[in-house]
């Protein structure tokens, strides 16, 4: 029982699309730059519950996750614990509002 040119054409097309498919997401993998520069993937962290630790003892709660959400966002990174040890992430600490104040907290 011959095979038809359609048959292997058609298997040739879906393995060509199949390679190139992951050579895309390879490539997009490798493009992924963190915030210092590098050229390794880094996952992004769960920003929402980062922030819920960090602002859980600040008097003004929400002001405190939409600006630790945004800063999150930005640097991929949140310090530990509740305030302070902003050196811990450069980027986060590095961010200031349009007055001169940490925009982070």
């Amino acid at each position: 029982m011959p095979i038809s040119k359609h048959l292997i054409t058609s298997l040739y097309i879906s393995l060509l699309l199949m390679h190139l498919l992951v050579e895309a997401k390879d490539e997009e993998m490798s493009t992924n730059v963190d915030r210092a520069g590098g050229s390794s993937y880094v996952p992004r962290m769960n920003c929402a519950a980062a922030c819920e630790a960090r602002c859980r003892l600040a008097s003004r709660q929400n002001l405190c996750k939409r600006a630790c959400g945004t800063c999150c966002a930005r640097c991929n990174c949140v310090p530990p614990g509740t305030s302070g040890n902003h050196h811990l992430c450069p980027c986060y600490e590095a961010m200031t509002t349009h007055g001169g104040r940490r925009k982070c907290p």
